[in-house]
């Protein structure tokens, strides 16, 4: 592999990543894709109703469906971690954790966010099993059940609001006494009569054996308390672990990587797409949608930016 050299080397396997795979492979450029999973966190949703052509699909599924079709267009996948990676003249060198050194004519980062977790015992247990981190994706798989989510920001609030046209019941915890999102938001949410507000309070822990039960908090003069629920909603935030790039890309305030509107970062030759990237909305389609950009972006920057000839054009 030392002598080798990738026309595109592609980090992350997720909707935006995977996507960009079939891409470059399909137009002919040997492509490795690097990644410890498939799926990304679309891997950890059980079921998946907001993706165009399935009505219902598991989100691991999904992801091995995109990986089938990428192989079946001839990308090579490695997992590992990428721990460096730096230009020299028009060569990408990247190293992986296992000391695997790979060369490349381009990059395409589509390593996606990490959501912050609770760190509280059950989480990690019952993900995917009750435990999500996105409301959009999960909340219609809990009409007419009772659900809580945690957190105090936009995204808590955005999700609640929603949650409260699904569920029967829908509890908010937050850790303090003023929520810390826009006006509009929290006046939405204290108007459904369906949510309730636990305020000044921290989850202590997610209970259940195969599924969640039920979720115990501490306020913050020590009172504990416990509500059954059938799914737990953490939004508290995304981490975008990008502190390896900030010597090669341009990073936002939120460390995600900045992009112009075909996926471009500052690094010519350096490309980014889905959830790391600093795009509004942050959904499965929407990365695939910015993978397939990304990919033909890369393959215009390795013809000299020749004109795209459409990919349902192309004569097999």
């Amino acid at each position: 592999m030392k002598n080798d050299i990738y026309d595109v080397v592609i980090i992350g396997a997720g909707p935006a990543g995977l996507t960009a795979a079939i891409y470059t492979a399909r137009r002919a450029l040997k492509t490795l894709v690097i990644s410890k999973d498939v799926g990304g966190q679309m891997s950890l949703t059980d079921d998946i109703e907001n993706y165009p052509g399935f009505e219902t699909i598991g989100g691991l599924e999904l992801g091995q469906k995109f990986q089938q079709q990428a192989q079946k267009a001839g990308a090579e996948f490695i997992f590992e971690e990428i721990v460096k990676l730096e230009k020299q003249d028009k060569t990408f060198f990247l190293k992986t954790v296992s000391n695997k050194e790979i060369k490349s004519k381009t990059v395409i980062l589509a390593f996606g966010l990490m959501p912050r977790d609770l760190k509280v015992p059950g989480e990690k247990e019952l993900t995917g099993k009750g435990v999500t981190y996105c409301a959009t994706c999960d909340g219609p798989l809990y009409r007419d059940k009772t659900v809580i989510v945690v957190g105090g920001g936009n995204a808590a609030l955005d999700a609640a609001e929603f949650l409260s046209r699904i569920a029967q019941k829908v509890y908010l915890l937050h850790r303090r006494d003023q929520f810390r999102g826009e006006q509009v938001l929290v006046d939405q949410v204290k108007a459904a009569k369906n949510v309730e507000i636990i305020y000044n309070a921290d989850t202590k822990e997610i209970k259940g054996q195969n599924k969640v039960e039920a979720l115990a908090y501490i306020t913050n003069d020590g009172q504990e308390g416990e509500v059954k629920v059938d799914g737990v909603f953490i939004e508290i935030g995304h981490v975008a672990k990008t502190d390896w790039l900030k010597e090669l890309v341009e990073l936002s305030e939120r460390q995600e990587i900045k992009i112009s509107k075909d996926c471009e970062t500052n690094l010519p030759g350096i490309f980014a797409a889905g959830d790391i990237s600093d795009i509004t909305y942050k959904q499965a389609v929407i990365s695939a949608g910015e993978g397939a950009k990304a990919a033909l972006q890369a393959y215009r920057y390795l013809q000299g930016d020749k004109v795209l000839i459409p990919d349902w054009q192309k004569k097999k």
